[in-house]
């Protein structure tokens, strides 16, 4: 057999694991069914085994197929990394560094950041963008983000963290609502009204660090929305549909007619880290977890 892996099998295979349809995968690679049916076929002659189970209505991986899509991904995200690292030197650039962050780390510990590498790496040029827990630490592990802000207890085997902040957390009411620090006496009071909480889904243990806040005083809060998104929950609370409780740092930056009351004598605190893949060759992250850790 003349078959050799060429790149292009590795992206018909990484567009089909992804998409789980023939037709749609044709459609996204712009070749014919048949011909990606052709290429997949070849694929699984020279590794001689099945990548996909195409005995059910819907195409799914086997246990080969899932191996290799881990494998496919981390490949093109290492020939990603050495396109714009290539482009950087071309550029006379360092090299740039992909950062994701929460909302929380969006007034102090991200500014700072970029701050201190501007005063003590130039070259280094950093890629923003906001995005929850989860999806931060799926990026890393593609290798897709360099660093990653979140409030996370468990991490998986490979990923790195440093502890750079612990927060207490503050109650969001309403402006209008009858509350404020002079007259709040503790959690309790509330136990029959709605509250707006960040998403389970996104972080569990954070989730629940939230709850345990309201059983310790005695009651299961009712929550009637969730969102992972830091100014969607002040604005509901805005709205009159709810009430939160957040880390105290998220009280600075937005503009809304909320007020907060800080829960200071509660024992639950929540822990703002930054974390990497250990295994990340960017030749700029050494530098800068050095700034944070120092």
């Amino acid at each position: 057999m003349g078959y050799q892996i060429e790149l292009r099998h590795l992206q018909y295979f990484q567009v089909l694991a992804e998409e789980l349809k023939f037709r749609k995968a044709a459609e996204r690679l712009f070749i014919s069914q048949p011909g990606l049916s052709r290429q997949i076929k070849q694929m699984e002659e020279i590794y001689q085994v099945s990548l996909f189970d195409r005995s059910k209505k819907k195409v799914e991986l086997t246990e080969a197929g899932r191996y290799l899509k881990q494998e496919v991904d981390f490949i093109f995200s290492q020939l990603e990394q050495i396109r714009q690292q290539l482009d950087n030197i071309g550029q006379g650039r360092e090299t740039e560094l992909r950062i994701g962050f929460l909302g929380s780390a969006a007034q102090k510990a991200v500014p700072d950041l970029v701050v201190k590498l501007a005063r003590e790496h130039p070259g280094i040029r950093t890629i923003l963008e906001q995005m929850p827990n989860m999806r931060q630490l799926e990026l890393l592990e593609k290798g897709q983000l360099d660093l990653g802000f979140v409030r996370l207890q468990q991490l998986p085997e490979g990923i790195s963290r440093h502890v750079i902040q612990q927060d207490t957390f503050s109650l969001v009411l309403p402006l209008n609502h009858e509350l404020d620090e002079a007259n709040f006496v503790s959690i309790r009071e509330l136990n029959a009204e709605p509250f707006i909480f960040f998403s389970s889904d996104d972080s569990p243990f954070y989730h629940e660090l939230i709850m345990s806040i309201c059983e310790d005083h005695g009651f299961r809060p009712k929550v009637f929305h969730k969102s992972v998104d830091a100014l969607t929950i002040f604005k509901l609370v805005e709205e009159g549909l709810g009430l939160a409780i957040v880390p105290t740092s998220l009280q600075h930056g937005y503009n809304l007619n909320v007020k907060f009351i800080a829960l200071r004598h509660i024992r639950q605190r929540t822990e703002l880290s930054v974390i990497w893949k250990s295994s990340n060759r960017n030749p700029a992250l050494k530098q800068v977890i050095e700034l944070v850790s120092g």
